[in-house]
C-alpha cells in the first residue's frame, strides 16, 4: 500500500500574509485539508478545485471534533494516497497538539512533516507595539499556557520560577483566568505594578489591546469586554507600546490604564 502523506502546518496568528511560504503550498496542492478555527479562513481559496475541506474547530467547552477523531482522520486520508495538510492557527508546536499528532503518524507509519508558524505570543505583542525582548527591557521570555489550571485542580505552573526568572511572560488561552494568573505572580514575587498587555484577535482587524498591571488589568479587561482569542503579556516592555505602537487597532477598541 502507498501511503500519502501529511504536512501538520502553522497557518500565523491571523494576519493570512504572516503564513509562510512553505505553508501556503501547503495548502495549495493539498487533496485534504483540516484545519482549525483560529485560521484565517481566506487562507482557504488557495486550496486546488476539488480539495476536501474538514473543519475540526475547537471552541472553550465545544469541539466540532475530539482528538482522537481528528487522528483517526489523519490516519485515514493519508492510507487512502492523499496529501494531507493539517492547518494550524499560530505555530504547530506551540500549544497546537502537534506532537501528539505526529506520534500518532509515526506509529501508523505514514510520512509528515512540521512546517512551523509565526506564533501568536510573539507576532501578536509586535502588532501591539510590544517587542518581548528588548536590550534594556528584558532578556528572557516565556511561552506558558493559562488555560486549565486553576479550574482542574491541577497547578503545576512553577510560579516562582515565572515571577522572578522570566522577564517577559506570554500566557496563552488564559484570559478567563486572568485574575487567577495576575495574583499567583504577585503572590510569588512579580511586583504589583508590573506592565500587562492583553490582545484580542492579535494581528487582525478586530485587534483590541488593553494595558494595565497585575493589580488592575483584570477589571480593564472585564470593562472593556475583552475575551478568548487572547494573549497576556507580562513585563517592562509592555511600556514601549506607548512609543512604538504601529498597527491600526478596531475602533473604540484600546483600553489604555496609567501604568
Amino acid at each position: 500500500m502507498t501511503y500519502g502523506k501529511v504536512y501538520i502546518v502553522g497557518a500565523g496568528p491571523g494576519d493570512e500574509k504572516l503564513i509562510t511560504v512553505y505553508g501556503l503550498e501547503c495548502i495549495q496542492q493539498a487533496d485534504v485539508i483540516i484545519y482549525d478555527r483560529l485560521i484565517n479562513k481566506n487562507l482557504l481559496k488557495y486550496a486546488k478545485i476539488g480539495a476536501e475541506l474538514i473543519y475540526c474547530g475547537k471552541e472553550p467547552g465545544k469541539h466540532a471534533l475530539i482528538q482522537e477523531r481528528i487522528h483517526e482522520l489523519l490516519v485515514e486520508k493519508a492510507k487512502q494516497g492523499k496529501i494531507v495538510t493539517r492547518l494550524k492557527g499560530g505555530d504547530p508546536c506551540v500549544f497546537g497538539r502537534a506532537g501528539e499528532e505526529a506520534e500518532v503518524l509515526a506509529q501508523h507509519s505514514i510520512p509528515f512533516e512540521i512546517v512551523p508558524g509565526v506564533t501568536a505570543g510573539i507576532a501578536a505583542a509586535a502588532y501591539a507595539g510590544i517587542p518581548v525582548t528588548h536590550r534594556e527591557y528584558a532578556a528572557s521570555f516565556t511561552i506558558v499556557t493559562g488555560h486549565g489550571h486553576q479550574e482542574k485542580g491541577d497547578d503545576r505552573l512553577h510560579w516562582e520560577g515565572l515571577a522572578k526568572g522570566s522577564d517577559t511572560i506570554a500566557f496563552y488561552m488564559g484570559v478567563g483566568n486572568l485574575t487567577y494568573i495576575c495574583q499567583k505572580l504577585i503572590e510569588h514575587g512579580k511586583p504589583s505594578n508590573t506592565p500587562v498587555a492583553v490582545i484580542e484577535w492579535g494581528t487582525t482587524q478586530r485587534q483590541r489591546t488593553a494595558v494595565g498591571t497585575l493589580q488592575t488589568i483584570a477589571d480593564i479587561v472585564k470593562k472593556a469586554n475583552l475575551s478568548h482569542p487572547a494573549i497576556i503579556l507580562v513585563g517592562e516592555v509592555v511600556r514601549l507600546r506607548e512609543t512604538i505602537q504601529w498597527f491600526a487597532e478596531m475602533d473604540g477598541g484600546e483600553t489604555v490604564a496609567t501604568i
